[in-house]
């Protein structure tokens, strides 16, 4: 029987619960032969609202984008790292935007048929569901959506995969 799962793509944050994520995405898709995206999106709601609240002047929020695009490129070869120590290949994506967004909107383009994030924070109040972007990609996703959970189980699976 062939799998349905054929493009699962990886919701990467700066964030450790993200390379959980990474990992076992890596490993769903070698078990489904599937290709393999992962997605960092450069918050720029979050710049521009700091711009202005008059947190930064123009020039900050220009030196805090460079910072965010250089953190998503570290994250996105750590990825492809990952991906190769399985003898993998993963498509990383560095985009600009609103970050919820951006991730549903790459779903509906590629074909995506499992989208993976690292584990959701626990939110204390619904306005903090609704700022929180992994919440957002969790909640807009028009996929299936695998949250992954972090645990020495994990770590001992992907080791012995």
């Amino acid at each position: 029987m062939e799998s349905p799962i054929k493009n699962i793509l990886v919701f990467l944050e700066a964030n450790e619960t993200s390379m959980d994520a990474v990992r076992y995405a890596v490993m769903l898709s070698k078990f489904h032969q599937a290709k393999l995206w992962a997605i960092f999106v450069v918050d720029m709601k979050a710049l521009q609202d700091l711009l202005r609240a008059r947190i930064f002047i123009k020039t900050e929020e220009m030196e805090y984008e460079h910072d965010l695009e250089e953190d998503g490129r570290r994250y996105l070869n750590y990825a492809a790292e990952i991906a190769r120590e399985k003898g993998m290949d993963v498509t990383p994506l560095l985009i600009k935007g609103i970050v919820h967004r951006e991730v549903v909107k790459k779903v509906r383009e590629l074909g995506i048929n499992l989208l993976v994030i690292g584990e959701l924070k626990e939110s204390m109040s619904r306005r903090d569901a609704f700022y929180d972007e992994s919440q957002q990609v969790f909640q807009r996703s028009p996929c299936p959506v695998l949250v992954v959970k972090g645990s020495p189980e994990l770590e001992r699976l992907f080791e012995s995969f």
